[in-house]
């Protein structure tokens, strides 16, 4: 509770948040964020989204205030030339793909495609997986 107290009284940015969360995020964010801004990510994140324990724990295990802060400076040139792109810019994290770094968008549609496969053939008998491309149509154009 001292430590608690001494790393959020001073500071009116974070107080207001850590009163949204509930005590075990709280401990999970003040115990492994490295800072005020990534505790202050962190906080926000959490808050907004909701996260489990557990959610919470595997983005801060995944590095993800880091992973967004070298994001971000990656690509401030190349968004301030397309604003648009902007809201299409999201991060994920899909280490569980184990996809090499450098892959091509084939692969990585390959693989995310396997593993909902796999998740969905877990449930059991009662769902199947029709297939990685099935064709629907709307109006006179097909789609896959």
């Amino acid at each position: 509770m001292r430590q608690f107290y001494e790393m959020y009284s001073g500071n009116e940015k974070l107080a207001p948040l850590v009163r949204e969360i509930s005590w075990t995020h709280n401990l999970i964010i003040m115990s492994r964020a490295k800072n005020d801004e990534a505790r202050e990510f962190y906080l926000l994140l959490c808050n907004r989204n909701n996260y489990s324990k557990r959610e919470l724990e595997r983005q801060i295990d995944s590095m993800l205030f880091e992973r967004t802060m070298i994001s971000d400076e990656r690509n401030k040139l190349f968004i301030s030339k397309n604003t648009g792109l902007t809201a299409l810019r999201d991060s994920y994290v899909l280490e569980f793909l184990d996809i090499p770094e450098t892959h091509k968008e084939k692969e990585l549609r390959k693989s995310i495609v396997a593993n909902i496969r796999d998740f969905i053939l877990e449930f059991g008998k009662d769902f199947t997986f029709v297939g990685d491309e099935y064709r629907v149509q709307v109006g006179n154009k097909d789609f896959h």
